[in-house]
C-alpha cells in the first residue's frame, strides 16, 4: 500500500513522448467508493504571470500504467484530455 503523500514525490513520466509531466499536485477521489478517479498535475505555464490561472493537467486513473518506487508511469495524450480542470 502506498499512501497519497509518497504518491505526491513521484516524478510522473509520459511512457507516449517520455516527458516528464511534473509532480501530483491533487488527487480526486470518488467518496462513495473510495477510489481515486485521477490524479492532478500543476499546468504548464509558459509566460510567467502572477496573477494568471495556471491550467491543470487531469489524468484519469486508467490512464496510469505502472507506479514505481519514484515515479508514475502514464499514457497521456494532450488532444484527448484536455489540460483544464
Amino acid at each position: 500500500m502506498i499512501k497519497i503523500s509518497e504518491l505526491r514525490l513521484h516524478d510522473v513520466i509520459n511512457v507516449i513522448d517520455g516527458r516528464r509531466l511534473g509532480m501530483i499536485k491533487d488527487i480526486d477521489i470518488d467518496v462513495e467508493t473510495g477510489r481515486v478517479r485521477s490524479i492532478i498535475l500543476p499546468g504548464n505555464n509558459r509566460v510567467f504571470n502572477f496573477f494568471a490561472k495556471s491550467e491543470e493537467v487531469i489524468i484519469p486513473w486508467e490512464k496510469i500504467v505502472k507506479i514505481g518506487v519514484d515515479v508514475i508511469l502514464v499514457e497521456y495524450s494532450a488532444t484527448n484530455h484536455p489540460q483544464q480542470k
